[in-house]
C-alpha cells in the first residue's frame, strides 16, 4: 500500500467532481480524483449528451418538415443507424482518453478505483487489481459521486433485466416494441426518441406525464406524445413484469392490464451513489442522500458539520437539485470556499454570495428535450403559493408571437410568468414549444437578477424574434 497527500480530494470525476477539482487547482490548491468508471460521469456517458444526441436529429427533421420549401427537400425518413452512430461520438465510443488527457492538462491527478472514507480527511482507493493506495487531503473530501436509477420492488422487474436511463442512452439497436414505467423527464424524453427512432412506445405514467411541471406544459407533451404514436397510460401503474422465454417481456398493471414489449424502460426515480464510499467511517450512514449546510459541508445527525468541517457534498448527491449545470454551479461554490478556507480568507456565505449555491432555492433552470421542449426556471404557480408568495399568473400564447410564426407554419407553444406581486418581480417562468430551450437563460437572468418589472419595460426584444413574448406577457400584465 502507498500512500499520497493533496489539498483535496474529490469522489468522483463527473462534471462535479471535475469543477470541484478545476477550481480549487485554479485557486493554487493541490488536487486528485478517484474514479472507479470512466472520467467523464454519467453525463457524458449516458445522459445529458448521448440522449440529446438521440433527440437532435429527430427535432431537426419535425423543424424542416413544419416549413413550406424545407419540407419538399426532406426525402425518406429518420435514419436511425445514423443517429445512433452520432450518440457514440458524443459517448466518445464509451472511451475516456480526451477527459483524461483534461485532467491533466488542469493539473489534476487520477486516482482509478473505488473510493473509500476511512478516517478523517483519508480515503482509500481500491483498484481494479486489488491494489490499495491511501490518499490523505490537507483541507478537504469532496463527495460527488452522483446517482444510479432507482429500481422498485417490483415482482419480476430484476429478473427481467430492464432497461435503465443508462441502457437507454447507450442502446444498440431500436426495440421494435418498448415500455416505459415512469413519466417524469428521462421517460418523457426517451419516449420522445425511440417513437422517432421506429419504437412502438407505451408509457406507464402513473403519477401523469411532467407532473413537477406546469400542468398546461406537462398536458401539453402529453398530447404530442400522442400525436407522435406513443400510447401514453396516464394514472396507470406497474404491478409486476415478466420476461418470457422468446424474449417478450409482459408487464402486468394493478387494474389487471398487461402491455407486452421487447424492452422495458424503468424511469421512476434516482438513488445516491453513497453506498460503498465509506460514509460509516464518518457517523454517516451508507447509501443515504447527503445534508448539507450553505456552504454544502456535510452535515451530520446533529445538525454540524462533520469534524472540523473537511468533508463536502456537491451534485446530485447533497439532494437539492438533481440537475448537471446545477451540480457544477455547486461545485464552482464548493472549489472556491475550500480555497478561502484554506487560505484564511473571508467566506462569502450570505445570500447570493460567492460561496454558496442560492439558486438552488428558487431559481433552478430545466430544459426538457421532448417536442415540444419545456424551458422552465424557478417556481410554478403552485409552489410560489405553497411559498406563502402572493402572486399574478400571467399567460400568453406563444404561437400569437410574430416570430413563432416564421420558425415554424403552425406553430403551437405557451409561455407562463409567475409574479411575485409585494416585489413585483418574476419569481417563475416556463416556456413549452418548439425550439424553446435557448429562449431560457433571459427568463434566468430576470428571476436571479430580481429585475423589476418596471425595469424589464426597457428590455427590448428584437422583432421578429419569439423572445417577443417577453413583451407580450408584460403588456398583459398591465391591462
Amino acid at each position: 500500500m502507498s500512500g499520497h497527500i493533496y489539498d483535496v480530494i474529490v469522489l468522483g470525476a463527473g462534471p462535479v467532481g471535475e469543477n470541484v477539482a478545476d477550481r480549487a487547482v485554479q485557486g493554487g490548491l493541490s488536487a486528485a480524483i478517484v474514479e472507479r468508471e470512466l472520467v467523464g460521469g454519467e453525463c457524458s456517458y449516458w445522459a445529458c449528451m448521448p440522449t440529446k444526441a438521440l433527440l437532435r436529429s429527430a427535432a431537426a427533421l419535425r423543424a424542416a418538415r413544419q416549413l413550406p420549401g424545407a419540407r419538399e427537400a426532406v426525402t425518406g425518413e429518420l435514419d436511425a443507424a445514423a443517429v445512433l452512430g452520432r450518440r457514440d461520438s458524443f459517448a466518445a465510443h464509451w472511451k475516456d482518453d480526451g477527459q483524461v488527457a483534461w485532467l491533466e492538462s488542469a493539473g489534476i491527478a487520477l486516482h482509478r478505483g473505488q473510493g473509500r472514507i476511512v478516517a478523517e480527511k483519508t480515503v482509500e482507493v481500491t483498484g481494479a487489481d486489488g491494489v490499495q493506495v491511501t490518499l490523505t487531503a490537507r483541507h478537504a473530501v469532496v463527495v460527488a459521486t452522483g446517482t444510479g436509477a432507482l429500481l422498485p420492488d417490483l415482482p419480476g422487474l430484476r429478473e427481467a433485466a430492464p432497461w435503465t436511463s443508462r441502457e437507454a442512452a447507450a442502446a444498440t439497436a431500436v426495440p421494435g416494441r418498448l415500455a416505459i414505467i415512469g413519466g417524469g423527464v428521462v421517460a418523457s424524453e426517451m419516449a420522445t426518441a425511440y417513437a422517432a427512432l421506429g419504437s412502438t412506445v407505451t408509457m406507464l405514467a402513473r403519477d401523469g406525464v411532467l407532473p413537477q411541471a406546469e400542468p398546461f406544459a406537462g398536458e401539453r407533451v402529453t398530447e404530442a406524445l400522442r400525436e407522435a404514436g406513443v400510447s401514453v397510460r396516464l394514472g396507470a401503474e406497474a404491478a409486476s413484469v415478466h420476461r418470457d422465454e422468446t424474449g417478450t417481456v409482459r408487464i402486468t398493471t394493478a387494474d389487471g392490464g398487461q402491455v407486452e414489449a421487447d424492452e422495458v424502460l424503468v424511469a421512476v426515480g434516482r438513488t445516491p451513489n453513497t453506498q460503498d464510499i465509506g460514509l460509516g467511517a464518518v457517523g454517516l450512514k451508507p447509501g443515504a442522500w447527503l445534508t448539507v449546510d450553505d456552504t454544502l459541508r456535510v452535515l451530520g445527525a446533529d445538525g454540524t458539520p462533520v469534524g472540523d468541517g473537511w468533508l463536502y457534498a456537491a451534485g446530485d448527491v447533497n439532494h437539492r437539485v438533481l440537475l448537471t449545470h446545477q451540480g457544477k454551479y455547486q461545485a464552482r461554490a464548493v472549489g472556491d470556499v475550500i480555497v478561502a478556507r484554506a487560505k484564511g480568507e473571508a467566506v462569502d456565505d450570505g445570500r447570493w454570495g460567492r460561496h454558496v449555491a442560492t439558486a438552488d432555492e428558487r431559481a433552478v433552470p430545466q430544459v426538457v428535450f421532448t417536442d415540444p421542449e419545456l424551458a422552465s426556471v424557478g417556481l410554478t404557480a403552485a409552489a410560489a403559493e405553497a411559498a406563502g408568495i402572493r402572486t399574478r399568473v400571467v399567460d400568453y400564447d406563444l404561437g400569437a408571437v410574430a416570430g413563432s410564426s416564421l420558425h415554424a407554419d403552425g406553430y403551437r407553444g405557451h409561455a407562463r410568468m409567475v409574479v411575485d406581486e409585494d416585489r413585483k418581480v418574476i419569481v417563475g417562468f416556463t416556456l413549452v414549444g418548439p425550439d424553446t430551450a435557448e429562449l431560457l437563460h433571459a427568463a434566468t437572468i430576470a428571476v436571479v437578477g430580481e429585475v423589476p418589472l418596471d425595469r424589464l419595460w426597457h428590455a427590448v426584444p428584437s422583432y421578429p424574434t419569439i423572445s417577443e413574448v417577453w413583451l407580450r406577457l408584460l403588456e398583459t400584465y398591465g391591462r
